[in-house]
């Protein structure tokens, strides 16, 4: 093989923006052969083009077309797309988030373990953020030492309540299980244990329907343990504005702070450990370097992260992205909801049969009766990039 044929299943806003680059050309030795969607009006234009059209996510699966599918659905549907396209000898690329719950994506895992020749991605582009990139050698290579703390305030993710009527599957227990954590904030949580492990254990504190008409979460408060005795906490809003994204890390060695697009670093000159067991005064604190870290943005990430795919199809080159490490967001989202509806603090791992049956007790309890809306059509692309 020397060319990568594509296929998209969903055509909303996600589908729509990775077929404008691969029809683009940004993605070597990629083509674009076919779309899917179950909405007609979404599919003309890709037709006049030559792109093979589908109204049936499996019927392209089976077809010749593709050698390779990008699963933009609704969350539900990403595990059982995924499987199916495993089981036919297809290479997967998969939206945020790989699932809509944990022991999805375990059974998700579970077939693409039964197929080790097909690359299995997942689309989790901050990685690929020069900003992470950044935060992550300081972490590694001992610049920040041992990491004590953490504070995330990621509440500028103002969503209107014309956003939620755009579509019948948006911030419903059944068509999207979950709110702000699920949707808006995966990216955030996919960094948070790339860069600092997973917690043992999470307390959080959620509102349902606070500043909207929706029966899921709008506001979150999360407290997180980690097995090094380090403390975190996560907040997340789509009703405050203006909002704050503001990402402090403390570590022995000094602190980092990613704000307003700038990553400083106020270094120590001995490990606060060092400094508070050495020093002959009460308040003397280590001295210390204050140091602007630049940081550039990555464009078109998402090109960036097909790019590695195609490369790991084609060549054997290491994914940037693993699916099987999507897992982590997944539980990451489900177990800050989970604690939140059972007011208790919850172990690591999460027990993911136990949240399964929770949400599903939430499908089956739902009244909300949705009115659909489309909306007029955004730019939602300045929202990739925090």
């Amino acid at each position: 093989m020397n060319n990568v044929r594509v296929g998209i299943i969903g055509m909303g806003n996600m589908g729509k923006h990775h077929a404008e680059y691969l029809l683009a050309g940004k993605v070597n030795r990629c083509e674009l052969t076919a779309v899917c969607s179950t909405s007609p009006h979404k599919l003309e234009s890709y037709k006049q083009k030559g792109v093979k059209i589908f109204s049936d996510g499996e019927e392209m699966i089976r077809s010749n077309e593709v050698d390779a599918v990008l699963i933009a659905t609704p969350h539900y549907q990403h595990t059982s797309l995924g499987i199916a396209a495993l089981k036919a000898g297809k290479h997967v690329m998969v939206e945020k988030p790989i699932s809509a719950h944990k022991a999805d994506a375990e059974r998700l895992i579970a077939v693409s373990k039964e197929h080790p020749k097909l690359v299995f991605g997942a689309m989790f582009q901050l990685r690929t953020e020069n900003r992470y990139v950044k935060i992550k050698k300081l972490i590694t290579d001992g610049s920040l030492g041992e990491i004590v703390r953490f504070s995330w305030i990621v509440t500028d993710w103002f969503r209107t309540e014309a956003y939620y009527a755009s579509g019948g599957w948006r911030a419903t227990w059944r068509g999207e299980g979950g709110g702000v954590l699920i949707n808006q904030c995966l990216h955030q949580l996919d960094m948070l244990q790339w860069l600092l492990g997973m917690p043992s254990k999470v307390r959080s504190f959620v509102q349902l329907g606070r500043f909207h008409n929706i029966e899921v979460e709008d506001q979150v408060t999360a407290y997180l343990e980690f097995p090094n005795n380090a403390t975190g906490v996560f907040t997340a809003s789509t009703g405050e504005a203006p909002g704050t994204n503001r990402f402090e890390i403390a570590g022995t060695m000094g602190k980092l702070v990613l704000e307003n697009d700038k990553l400083s670093f106020t270094r120590n000159e001995v490990s606060m450990v060092e400094q508070s067991k050495t020093a002959k005064l009460g308040f003397q604190k280590p001295e210390v370097w204050n140091v602007d870290v630049p940081i550039t943005t990555v464009p078109a990430q998402h090109a960036t992260l097909m790019q590695n795919f195609v490369d790991a199809i084609l060549d054997g080159a290491q994914l940037i992205s693993p699916a099987e490490e999507g897992i982590h967001s997944i539980e990451l989202a489900n177990v800050m909801l989970y604690s939140g509806l059972i007011d208790q603090t919850v172990q690591m791992p999460m027990d993911s049969a136990a949240y399964e049956c929770k949400l599903k007790q939430l499908i089956a309890e739902s009244k909300i009766e949705k009115k659909v809306v489309e909306i007029s059509s955004e730019d939602f692309t300045k929202s990739f990039t925090r």
